[in-house]
């Protein structure tokens, strides 16, 4: 379980990076983003997830504001696990095991 949870932390981590990278770009790039190379790398890294918010999100909520809300979601699912993996950690007496770091 331990290393399922880690595994899911990783995947969660990865993809709030390249979305933080997104906004990042979408900032310091503005209109030429859509040409940028690290810009299109970023959302295809993120793309699944974008795409499972945009389809349990009501119509009302803008195309532009998806990956804030994907951001946000994701966010709010890694603390989850990263409190599951810590209770786990605590209560099977593994704290000082590698995984529990």
């Amino acid at each position: 379980m331990l290393t399922f949870l880690n595994l899911v932390q990783l995947v969660l981590y990865i993809a709030l990076l390249a979305l933080v990278g997104q906004g990042a770009l979408y900032v310091l790039a503005g209109q030429r983003r859509e040409n940028n190379v690290f810009y299109k790398l970023l959302q295809v890294v993120a793309k699944p997830f974008t795409w499972v918010v945009r389809k349990i999100t009501p119509k009302q909520v803008a195309d532009a504001q998806v990956p804030v809300v994907t951001f946000c979601l994701l966010a709010v699912i890694y603390m989850v696990v990263t409190f599951e993996r810590a209770d786990l950690c605590v209560t099977q007496g593994l704290v000082g095991q590698p995984g529990c770091r």
